[in-house]
């Protein structure tokens, strides 16, 4: 169990530093351009950036506290908050008709709850 969780969090990690470097640094007209990426043409960019840098700071918050040692609970905290970031990202593709973004919003979101279940609950860090 504790290695699945491990697997759940890098992977849920590479997804967020993946989405976050492309939201922080990729211009919001080529993030526009790309397969479910419209939906950055109708917001302010400051919100996409906000967005890629919350995404950075998941990808942290879902590794470096356990593999440091310090303040494990961030692990689970955090994958609660990707869960909530996820129904977000499901609406919001949903509205524009995006089906497969909603699906795999789904999956990422069933990810980020098995970590925040795992490790509030079975399996939790201990000190």
């Amino acid at each position: 169990m504790n290695l699945a969780l491990w697997i759940g969090a890098g992977l849920l990690a590479a997804v967020a530093l993946t989405g976050g470097v492309t939201k922080t640094f990729v211009p919001r007209e080529k993030l526009a351009a790309a397969p479910g990426g419209g939906w950055t043409a109708a917001v302010e960019p400051g919100l996409v950036k906000a967005l890629g840098v919350l995404e950075l700071l998941a990808a942290l918050g879902l590794v470096l506290p356990a593999a440091l040692g310090i303040a494990p609970v961030l692990v689970p905290v955090t994958a609660v908050c990707w869960v909530l970031l996820m129904i977000g990202a499901m609406i919001t593709h949903g509205r524009l008709g995006e089906f497969r973004f909603v699906a795999l919003n789904v999956v990422y979101l069933a990810l980020a709850a098995f970590v925040a279940w795992g490790r509030f609950g079975p399996q939790p860090f201990t000190t």
